[in-house]
């Protein structure tokens, strides 16, 4: 993604399902699927960032066709060895230009994968390329959080967000570019091992920007998937903004 290596590969792919388990509970996944089958209807879905099939593949099972574009072959050879991963499709690349076949009533990134994208440019090129893929009438939504900067005080740049017995995550910022690092550190059996990952966190005005720029118009903000107003005190917002009818 962007112009750096692929941050999502075996050794994170080989885990990542287990790490993220909480993003795997029905409470988390099925609110998420309950909207964005709603906003499909019966067009098809395209997921940028489609990683092991968290959404897609609950989402297919709802009847929605589902297509994704993903970088990591590492990630998508998780998919593909799972239940039903045979009605979705994938295209290997840079979501963020990388076309995919057809055109689509709904695209989707979730948990936070525009960050992934670590240029204005790179994500402003997100956006023109799931306004390309979308029908007339078509959403596009991003699930994403608030920059957590209210938590740094003068002179740190550095939040923790994980201390469990033997595994650090600390995020890193960067306020004066908005990039990023999420950092972790882990001990086990006497030796340690470190891995950072490094985002570009983005401002829901400036995604409102680079969806005006891509001739998308704005539909709803929520602060979550149960449709919760975002208000100052959201942590996060699922935002989607509509491709005009011709």
């Amino acid at each position: 993604m962007d112009d750096h290596a692929d941050h999502f590969g075996e050794s994170v792919a080989a885990n990542y399902d287990t790490s993220s388990a909480a993003m795997f509970a029905p409470e988390a996944v099925e609110p998420a699927v309950d909207v964005l089958a709603r906003l499909a209807g019966d067009r098809r879905a395209l997921e940028l960032g489609i990683g092991t099939g968290r959404i897609a593949l609950p989402l297919a099972g709802r009847g929605v066709g589902v297509h994704g574009i993903d970088l990591s072959e590492a990630m998508v050879a998780r998919l593909r060895a799972k239940p039903g991963a045979e009605r979705i499709g994938v295209t290997m690349g840079d979501f963020a230009t990388t076309r995919a076949p057809g055109r689509y009533g709904l695209v989707y990134l979730v948990f936070n994968t525009i960050m992934n994208l670590t240029s204005q440019d790179a994500q402003v090129d997100c956006f023109r390329n799931a306004a390309a893929h979308l029908e007339p009438g078509g959403f596009f939504v991003i699930e994403v959080g608030v920059p957590d900067l209210r938590r740094l005080p003068p002179g740190q740049n550095a939040v923790p967000f994980r201390t469990d017995p033997g595994s650090w995550a600390v995020d890193v910022y960067d306020v004066a570019t908005q990039h990023m690092s999420s950092n972790y550190l882990e001990v086990a059996e006497g030796r340690g091992t470190y891995r950072s990952i490094p985002f570009r966190y983005v401002w829901p005005a400036e995604l409102d920007l680079m969806a005006r720029i891509a001739g998308l118009r704005p539909h709803a903000r929520w602060a979550d998937w149960s449709g919760a107003p975002f208000t100052a005190e959201s942590t996060s917002h699922v935002s989607v903004w509509r491709r005009p009818e011709e």
